[in-house]
């Protein structure tokens, strides 16, 4: 069983402005006595096999959002800069230290040094730059994306010395040090970078620092990882530095849930991976763990097309707000593993505030505004007016095993009040062509979505700088503009956490966000011999500190 450091016990205020000395040279010792425990472990060896429904469409390591299957196979074949636990605290990795100055717009990493990829390439300073700058720019003439999250402030880095990088924004960019730890910041090769697209989506020809490598692949079937045995820099926040204990990792794509759960409960593979909620508690009785980590990010939620009539009235999504008992819906759909939804973010993340009282189901008061807005209930049911349904369409969302479920207990409470509700239900390549913000025939999109720092989510929510405009507003909300601009030049947390408190409320306020309920997206039930396996803030398991008992 692994051992976490004392170091999570730090604030994350103060690992943004500097990790003293004497905290790296602790970590220095402590990786390589890890390492030197490491040599003849008895927990050494194994193999494992992990079902998966899907592995993804693009192996391209610069993508614009890295999907929930591909991140798996990421999170064990590459590193990242910077490492962040289930509860957003930020702690060195290959970034043994940083400082930035007052104004958070210059940043100084501080690398870890005799770090390599896996074709032999040194992880220094100069392969940091190259993998910040496609971060930023991608190649888009060559069909590599820049990652949807990192800052779009960004200006420039440079290599001072070989372990020294210096990063300049062209604003306050209070959360790029968070944002390394980000499941799209993943660091590769230079050599892999440089590759056009079409050989970067041959997984087999990546090469990251991780402490796995790619044995074997074939598309659409399967992953074989099998461990890098002179890894030697793992994350210290993990209490394991040094190579892994399991031997290989596999995983399998086998799209059907029970099937997935049958094979674990028969011994013939290891982890099922997204069953269904209603199966976890007679897991748990038969003595099968099960966890449902929740990732730092938003809830799960529709994002309004206030363009789109009839939600382009404030009464309207208010009624909406109003008008979903999300109890009901966690007591119908989900378990007790799930919790209530307190903002437009789960409440796991550093600087979300508690607003449920703006989220209380409350249908007379939904009714009541529909009233006011002129939809008149007819004799079906259902509201009118100038001769037009109160009709909603939500596309349920393929990455998330209950969507529809939720989708059709929600149209049976809004049918209560008056609402037409519409459900459609796509595959994922499908839903990625058909279904985006402030799509045509998109009134809500619904959001599975994971951030490290609640910085970032102001940016993406107008057209500014490249945001997403979620609510298709563009630039017409002065109050939801100046919010933005707050937060984005806030220095200092002291400054910019009241500054997100009154985005929650306000966005919350004005139903440009309709939440359902806190998101717990990646479901896992393991087999008992399985133990020491960690999920980061992204809620992904990690099988590097893992051992199996034969």
């Amino acid at each position: 069983m692994t051992e976490r450091l004392s170091l999570l016990a730090l604030s994350r205020r103060r690992l943004l402005m500097a990790v003293p000395a004497v905290a790296t040279a602790a970590l220095l010792t402590t990786a390589v006595t890890a390492l030197a425990q490491t040599a003849g472990d008895p927990r050494n060896g194994g193999d494992i096999s992990f079902l998966i429904d899907s592995l993804g469409n693009t192996w391209i390591p610069n993508n614009s959002a890295i999907s929930s299957f591909q991140g798996h196979i990421w999170g064990h074949v590459t590193d990242k800069l910077v490492y962040v636990d289930a509860d957003g605290k930020v702690s060195p990795w290959l970034a043994e230290s940083w400082e930035q100055n007052e104004q958070a717009t210059e940043f100084i990493l501080r690398l870890k040094s005799g770090v390599t990829f896996s074709d032999g390439t040194p992880l220094d300073a100069s392969a940091v730059v190259a993998n910040l700058d496609i971060w930023y720019a991608g190649r888009r003439q060559d069909g590599i994306n820049p990652i949807g999250l990192f800052p779009k402030t960004y200006e420039r880095s440079a290599a001072v010395d070989a372990t020294t990088v210096k990063v300049s924004f062209k604003a306050p960019t209070l959360g790029f040090i968070p944002t390394l730890g980000y499941h799209g910041s993943i660091l590769v090769s230079p050599k892999t970078i440089a590759r056009p697209a079409a050989e970067q989506a041959d997984l087999g020809k990546t090469s990251g620092s991780g402490p796995y490598l790619v044995q074997s692949w074939k598309e659409g079937d399967f992953v074989k990882l099998v461990k890098r045995k002179d890894y030697n820099w793992g994350p210290p926040a993990v209490g394991h530095t040094g190579p892994a204990f399991l031997d290989t990792i596999t995983y399998k794509l086998v799209s059907e849930p029970s099937l997935r759960v049958a094979a674990v409960q028969s011994g013939q593979a290891d982890v099922a991976y997204n069953a269904s909620p209603q199966e976890l508690q007679s897991l748990k009785n038969a003595g099968f763990p099960v966890a449902t980590p929740r990732y730092l990010g938003f809830v799960n939620g529709l994002a309004i097309n206030t363009k789109l009539e009839p939600y382009n009235d404030v009464k309207v999504r208010q009624a909406l707000q109003a008008g979903i008992n999300r109890q009901e819906i966690i007591d119908t759909v989900y378990t007790p593993d799930w919790k209530l939804a307190t903002s437009f973010v789960q409440s796991n993340v550093p600087g979300a505030t508690d607003h449920s009282k703006l989220l209380a189901y409350d249908p007379r008061k939904a009714e009541k505004l529909l009233d006011e807005a002129g939809w008149v209930r007819g004799s079906d049911g259902v509201r009118r007016k100038d001769g037009k349904q109160l009709s909603l369409t939500l596309h349920s969302n393929p990455y998330l095993a209950t969507s529809k479920s939720v989708d059709e207990l929600i149209a049976q409470q809004l049918a209560k009040i008056g609402w037409k509700v519409f459900i459609r239900a796509y595959d994922v390549v499908t839903y990625g062509e058909k279904v985006r913000f402030g799509g045509p025939g998109v009134p809500g999109y619904e959001v599975t979505r994971s951030f490290i720092d609640a910085g970032t989510v102001a940016s993406i929510l107008t057209d500014a700088n490249n945001g997403e405009n979620w609510f298709a507003l563009g630039e017409s909300d002065k109050t939801l503009n100046e919010l933005r601009d707050k937060i984005a030049s806030a220095g200092s947390t002291e400054i910019r956490d009241p500054l997100l408190n009154e985005l929650q409320r306000y966005v919350l306020e004005q139903g440009y966000f309709i939440p359902k309920t806190q998101i717990v997206q990646r479901i896992y039930v393991q087999s008992p011999k399985l133990k020491g396996e960690i999920y980061n803030g992204i809620a992904y398991a990690s099988y590097y500190t893992a051992t199996k008992r034969k």
